[in-house]
């Protein structure tokens, strides 16, 4: 909204300084400016507000050292995530940007998806919680908006092959600006580590038939809909100690960051040979936004937790995370980036597909690790919580810049 008022206020009144709101490192750094302050100032607020409703944590009873101590604690604390996101984004974002607008959709969605599995638990007393079923519906039913979008909407598009190919210098100085081909539909992305490390969807079809190239939605939806299930719950699984998630989804966001923004910059997609995406630099003011929510929301996540973000919040940044990723054309990247969150879902099917056959095979249940998911495991075997969290936001900060790496590694 903001950004609107000062566009008004300097074509009209040529008021100084009101063309600031027209760059967009100024809007992502107030937005991330903002959003912390916002998460961290009113973040206590809303912590003693939920310790007034007796909004806490109802914890199992897994033999984890510590665990006893953590009951009670405020959860639903993803909506300070949320409310500390949104807010930023409305006043410097541009609003009619689709990918800000999808962004602010999945929030949306998947806040109330997450919110009503928190409620179910904290006022209804039920640990179940919204059952699976209605969660992955929940997970399809935001997958195909999303991959309808991105196929359909016709501000989707990409730029390729610069027609000018001049120095970085030249185009950093104005002259000469790079100049790409018309912007086009595609369902083109990225694939890493690869010289020509651009894929068309529309190949998984169009092997059968040129002319099914224009029903590659039938493949490409699908698709989409399984990165945002798979990710939003490779975040919630990760939510299992104090700062694991909010810490890794920080490292992942503040990398698809960058992403964004060099590829909605004509000039550095065109030096590091990527393709530009018209528009998805302004991702990059939620992206800040969301960051600094992330980061001010660890202030209290830390160990010892003074509130948790239960699924309002992992189910929500899982969701966005995946957007982020589709969004720039990075999907294939999440393996990489998001190693973190692959690692703890792989750890929970192998431990419970191990069991099962072992079950069957002998009468007696195996297990691979002493506990899933993963950071389960290195707690039974004694290690502090604060050291599993710092060790695997280690491992994310590695995986974060191997992945920033594939830019130029091919």
């Amino acid at each position: 909204m903001l950004y609107y008022l000062f566009k008004i206020l300097e074509e009209r009144y040529q008021i100084p300084g009101a063309q600031l709101f027209q760059f967009l490192s100024f809007r992502a750094g107030m937005a991330i400016i903002l959003s912390l302050s916002i998460s961290t100032i009113f973040g206590k607020r809303i912590i003693l507000y939920l310790q007034r409703k007796q909004v806490g944590e109802s914890v199992r009873e897994l033999g984890l050292e510590g665990q006893a101590e953590k009951a009670g604690t405020p959860t639903m604390g993803g909506l300070i995530i949320i409310f500390s996101t949104l807010i930023p984004v409305l006043l410097f974002a541009k609003l009619e940007n689709i990918y800000v607008i999808l962004l602010l959709v999945t929030t949306v969605w998947m806040g109330i998806i997450g919110f009503t599995d928190d409620y179910i638990k904290t006022f209804k007393k039920n640990k179940a919680g919204l059952e699976g079923k209605f969660k992955v519906i929940g997970q399809i039913g935001l997958g195909i908006i999303v991959g309808a979008t991105m196929f359909f909407h016709p501000d989707v598009t990409i730029r390729e092959n610069p027609i000018q190919n001049i120095s970085l210098k030249e185009q950093m100085m104005g002259k000469n600006p790079v100049q790409f081909e018309d912007a086009k539909k595609s369902t083109n992305t990225t694939i890493p580590f690869l010289k020509d490390n651009e894929f068309d969807y529309s190949r998984l079809i169009s092997w059968i038939d040129p002319g099914l190239a224009n029903y590659a939605w039938l493949v490409f939806i699908p698709i989409v809909i399984f990165i945002v299930t798979a990710v939003s719950n490779g975040a919630n699984l990760t939510d299992g100690v104090d700062g694991l998630a909010a810490g890794s989804s920080a490292i992942i966001v503040l990398t698809l960051g960058l992403f964004a923004w060099i590829s909605g910059n004509v000039i550095f997609s065109d030096y590091l040979n990527v393709m530009n995406i018209p528009g998805s630099g302004e991702m990059t003011i939620y992206i800040a936004a969301f960051a600094g929510s992330l980061v001010g929301f660890l202030w209290y996540n830390t160990y010892p937790a003074q509130i948790f973000m239960g699924d309002t919040g992992s189910l929500t940044i899982g969701g966005i995370i995946a957007v982020l990723a589709i969004a720039t054309r990075k999907e294939l990247l999440i393996p990489l980036l998001c190693g973190i969150f692959l690692i703890e879902n792989l750890s929970v099917v192998f431990q419970v597909g191990y069991f099962k056959y072992t079950k069957k095979k002998t009468g007696v249940g195996k297990r691979i690790l002493l506990m899933s998911p993963l950071h389960h495991h290195y707690q039974k075997r004694g290690l502090q919580e604060s050291k599993i969290v710092v060790r695997f936001w280690i491992i994310g900060i590695l995986l974060a810049i191997i992945s920033i790496v594939t830019l130029k590694i091919r």
